[in-house]
């Protein structure tokens, strides 16, 4: 008889278990299909004017490397009160726009809807004389903000334009006043064409890595310029994307 009630607790105990395991499954799918419908639903919102402006310049603020206050993107609003801002940057975030980081700064996690009959840009800045001591990408440097399409400037990079000068890159279809696409990044692959910083001044050379060192190679169709060597932990500001013809650029 006790065996029998021994066996029947052990059993009761399993069915527990498994009633208890079931449930926690049907709970983890529901809270996986809510999600899903929640983003959706999210993603289906349209942003009024102001939320659009609002992450317009939030991102184009991001491309310059600067998370906007809540007073600047007020002013850009053109609210009397920064809490009018404060409820824009929230319903962005609620809408899953943007995110704040742990330091408070804002990112942006889904732009604006791509459409068939406005193109979506964002602000690249134009980068004029370097000064010495300072970052290459220091808002000091800046001539500009030239608007540039998202399907050149890709979001999740940052870029800059940068323009040529001289004539030592002409074969490569570089001439002197075309403005270059820059994308910033520290590596390249042989053959890239390259903004390297050398001696505070900015220069546009076709990467190679040999052996140890590093050697910028210019395209000319002169042969008064010279490959420039550089040791091994030589690091460079970007690679070339794209280049504008001098001839487009009579506004900018």
């Amino acid at each position: 008889m006790q065996t029998s009630r021994k066996q029947n607790r052990e059993i009761h105990i399993l069915n527990f278990i498994r009633s208890a395991c079931h449930a926690n499954d049907t709970a983890s799918a529901l809270t996986a299909r809510i999600q899903r419908h929640t983003l959706v639903c999210v993603q289906k919102v349209a942003l009024s004017a102001n939320e659009s402006k609002a992450l317009r310049f939030i991102r184009n603020s991001l491309a310059r490397v600067k998370s906007p206050s809540i007073r600047e993107i007020q002013t850009e609003l053109g609210y009397r009160s920064p809490r009018s801002a404060a409820v824009i940057v929230e319903r962005l975030v609620s809408l899953g726009h943007i995110a704040r980081k742990a330091d408070g700064r804002l990112r942006v996690v889904q732009d604006l809807p791509d459409s068939d009959t406005h193109a979506r840009t964002v602000l690249v800045p134009l980068v004029g004389q370097v000064a010495c001591g300072t970052p290459f990408l220091a808002e000091e440097n800046f001539e500009a903000l030239i608007p540039v399409s998202t399907a050149l400037a890709k979001p999740g990079h940052r870029h800059f334009l940068l323009r040529a000068a001289g004539d030592s890159m002409d074969a490569a279809g570089i001439n002197d006043g075309d403005l270059m696409l820059v994308r910033q990044q520290p590596t390249a692959d042989s053959g890239q064409y390259v903004v390297a910083l050398i001696d505070d001044r900015a220069t546009v050379k076709e990467f190679h890595r040999s052996s140890g060192t590093v050697v910028l190679k210019p395209r000319s169709k002169s042969n008064a310029h010279r490959p420039i060597i550089l040791n091994s932990d030589f690091r460079i500001q970007g690679i070339v994307l794209a280049t504008i013809p001098a001839n487009d650029l009579e506004l900018i």
